[in-house]
Parts: C-alpha cells; structure tokens; sequence
C-alpha cells in the first residue's frame, strides 16, 4: 500500500510517500480501505518532534480516517465488511489502509458524506468533548473560542451554540479568518493582531467575562485569557500551538471560584476509549440532520501531504484540511 511516512523530524520535505506492507489486523480490529485522512495541527508537531505523545521516526502521522472495512478480527462483534466507518486511530492514518480497534471504530450513517465523515473525527469529538464534558458548558452562558477560524474553531462555535450558549465570541489572526469564524455562527469575533482580545471581551461582556474559554494556544494567550475569565469561569487548554507555556497563580483561582483544566483527545483514545462513545452518538445527530456542518477549506491526495502541512503551518488555512486517497 501506499503510505506517508515521517522520515526524521523537521519539515515538510521529511514526509515521504512510499510503500508499505498492508497492516494485519488482532482479534479486536478492523482493516479500513481509507476514503479520506484529515490533517491536524496535531500531525505537524508530531512531524517537528514536539507532540507530547508523540512516535520517534519512521511512523506514520495522522489520527483519523474515513474509509470501508475490508476485513475484522475475529472478536469483532458490532462490524461488518463493506461498511462506511470512520475511526480514531492509534498508529497513524496518512495511509491507503489502517487497522483500528473496535471501540475506536464509528459507523457513519446513511445521511452523512464521506467528506463530512472525514472532516468530522479529532475536531468535533474534541470540540464536544472540551464543551459538555470538561467545561460542563450550561445553557445561558458565554463562550470565548480561540483560533475560531480552524477546524476546531469553527466546530466548537457550532457546538456551542447547539449546547445553549447564549453567545459565542471568537479571536482570529486575520480579517478573512473573521469572516470564516462568523459564517460558522460566531456572534462577535476579534482580531487578535489588532486588537488586544482580552480588553475587547471585558468591554463586549460589561466587565464580567466570560464563563468558559476553549483556549489551543497557551503561553502569553492563555495567561491573559484569565483577565477576562469570570466568577466561576472554566479555562480549557488544549494544545500549546503558540509554542509557550502558560503560567497560572492559585491566587487567581480559588477566591474567584474559576477553574484551569486541561483535555487530550490523543490521551482519551490512549486509555478511556469509552468516553468518546455517547459523544459519537450526538455528533451524528447533529451531523445527520445538519445541525452541525463541517467546514472543509482545501483537498489534497495522500501523496500531496507535505503541501498539506505547508498550507497548515502558512496559518492561511480556515476549515478542515482533508488528504483524499485515490480509490
């Protein structure tokens, strides 16, 4: 088959589209014929080295796929040949076939394209997972999303209003991010460049911030997040795509009653599958009668990768970026 392989860490140029042996599959897996693979920002910091659980070289990256089982482990129970799946993967999805265990494995309904099925995995289980679970999102609040132009962003913007939030503010880093994230159902989104997104947010919310901010960046980002954080608000971090660390004081938590968690989608495939799976169920609800739409910014083939990463890392890119895999 035909594979993309991280060669050594670095650039671009170290992805390599070779050929590899077709995976064999354990009592308790599937075989997937790959439809299409999304790109994550996820991948490229595994490709630089930097994903905290990240495989050292050669692997192949990427964390989910959409495609057609062609063949299940012999424990395999809820399955069948022929059906359109997709999966959270464990070993890499940039391929023209992956295994992927059961429990990770998700029937897509009749009433949902492969182009939706394969934007949809790592952005709108993380997405929901971050807002009804960790943040434990109620309806009447308010929401701040960063890079709300993304493929996460413009999720989570959707899911959130979905889940009753009142109003949803986003910051960019551009002007046509801001249209991306306001056609996505932002109320109010700001530039961060430009403005200083934290002062924007007291001003919007009459000094009271707001109560749940879904925070991918960290460092200096996450540090004045807090300034507009409220009584009783949930910072989420997620990621560190700023490349720096964020520094918190407990003083700046308990009087307030506000709350820093964190969440790792890889994590949760890793060591509690099981709760992605009531997650799976709303998701397709929504997905299925369109409540919830994916936004896909740009095609490439599997053997296009390395531009893939470059269009991602030019921060130009709004939406999903989808690998197709020639059938």
């Amino acid at each position: 088959m035909k594979a993309v392989v991280v060669s050594d860490f670095g650039g671009p140029s170290v992805l390599k589209y070779t050929d590899l042996p077709v995976p064999e599959i354990g009592a308790k897996q599937v075989l997937i014929r790959v439809v299409s693979t999304s790109v994550n920002f996820a991948d490229i910091m595994s490709r630089q080295g930097r994903y905290h659980s990240g495989s050292k070289p050669p692997f192949i990256p990427g964390l989910d796929s959409a495609g057609i089982i062609e063949a299940i482990g012999s424990e395999v129970k809820h399955f069948k040949k022929g059906q359109r799946v997709i999966a959270l993967l464990k070993n890499g999805s940039y391929s023209e076939y992956v295994t992927s265990d059961e429990d990770l494995t998700f029937s897509i309904p009749d009433s949902v394209d492969f182009e939706t099925a394969a934007a949809c995995p790592t952005v709108a289980f993380t997405s929901y997972k971050l807002l009804a679970d960790v943040a434990r999102l109620t309806p009447g609040e308010t929401v701040l999303i960063h890079a709300a132009g993304g493929g996460i962003g413009t999720t989570a913007v959707q899911l959130a209003k979905l889940l009753g939030a009142k109003r949803v503010i986003g910051t960019v880093g551009s002007d046509k991010k801001k249209v991306t994230a306001l056609e996505a159902g932002a109320d109010e989104v700001i530039n961060y460049q430009t403005e200083n997104f934290a002062d924007k947010v007291n001003e919007l919310t009459d000094g009271k911030g707001v109560d749940v901010i879904l925070d991918s960046l960290s460092g200096e980002v996450a540090e004045k997040s807090l300034t507009c954080l409220a009584m009783y608000g949930r910072l989420v971090n997620f990621g560190s795509a700023g490349g720096e660390t964020g520094h918190f004081k407990t003083t700046d938590l308990h009087a307030s009653c506000r709350a820093v968690l964190g969440f790792s989608l890889g994590t949760t495939v890793r060591n509690r599958p099981d709760l992605l799976h009531d997650a799976s169920v709303r998701l397709f609800q929504y997905l299925g009668d369109g409540r919830l739409k994916m936004k896909v910014g740009r095609h490439y083939t599997l053997e296009e990768a390395a531009k893939a990463h470059e269009w991602m890392e030019s921060r130009q890119s709004v939406g999903k970026i989808l690998l197709d895999v020639p059938q």
